[in-house]
C-alpha cells in the first residue's frame, strides 16, 4: 500500500493507533482497549526493525544494541554485554560492539537493527521497509536474515514491503 497505510499497519500492531473498526490481537490480548501500561507490557514482547535503521549516532554499535535492556530490565552491565555479543554474532557483526554507526555500510545498519530488535528476545519482529535502499545481494542477504532469524529463534515476523520478490521469498503468507 502507500506509504501512509504501511504506518498505520505497524502503528496499529503496537498500539501508537486504535482502529477506528475492528480488533488487533497479539498472543490472545485485544490490544486496542490496552491502557498504556498494559501496551507497554505487549510492546516489550516485539522488537521493531526500521526502514533507515534508527540507530542513535552517538552511541556505538553495542551501547545500541543495549539500549533498551538498559532502560527495561535490571540486568547487569555484564549479563547486557553477553546477550549483545550473542545478537550481533547471531547477525552476522560479531566483535563489533565499538564501532559507530557511521563507519557501517546500509545493510549493516539494518543488521544492528536487527540485533537491537531481538535483545529482548521478542516473540514478534516487525520489519518497516526492511530491503529498502539496498542493492539486490545485500537484499537477497536481509531477506535471508529474515528468514534464518524466524527458523532459528521460532519467532512471528511481520514484514511490511513495496518489495515483491523479497515478499515471496521471505513470506509464509501475504496481505495485500
Amino acid at each position: 500500500g502507500s506509504g501512509s497505510g504501511k504506518s498505520t499497519l505497524l502503528q496499529l500492531i503496537i498500539g501508537l493507533t486504535r482502529p477506528t473498526s475492528g480488533e488487533v490481537w497479539i498472543d490472545g490480548r485485544e490490544i486496542s482497549q490496552l491502557d498504556e501500561d498494559e501496551l507497554d507490557d505487549v510492546r516489550l514482547h516485539m522488537g521493531m526493525v526500521f526502514q533507515y535503521s534508527a540507530l542513535f549516532d552517538s552511541m556505538s554499535v553495542g551501547d545500541n544494541v543495549a539500549f533498551g535492556l538498559r532502560e527495561h530490565t535490571k540486568l547487569s552491565e555484564e549479563e547486557i554485554a553477553a546477550k549483545v555479543a550473542e545478537k550481533l554474532e547471531l547477525v552476522g557483526l560479531k566483535g563489533m560492539e565499538k564501532v559507530m554507526p557511521h563507519e557501517l555500510s546500509g545493510g549493516m545498519k539494518k543488521r544492528v537493527s536487527l540485533a537491537r530488535a531481538l535483545a529482548f528476545e521478542p516473540k514478534t519482529v516487525l520489519y518497516d521497509e526492511p530491503s529498502s535502499g539496498l542493492d539486490p545481494i545485500m537484499t537477497n542477504k536481509i531477506n535471508e536474515l529474515i528468514i534464518e532469524t524466524q527458523k532459528k529463534l521460532q519467532v512471528t515476523s511481520v514484514v511490511v514491503t513495496h518489495d515483491m520478490a523479497s515478499a515471496c521469498r521471505i513470506a509464509d503468507r501475504i496481505a495485500m
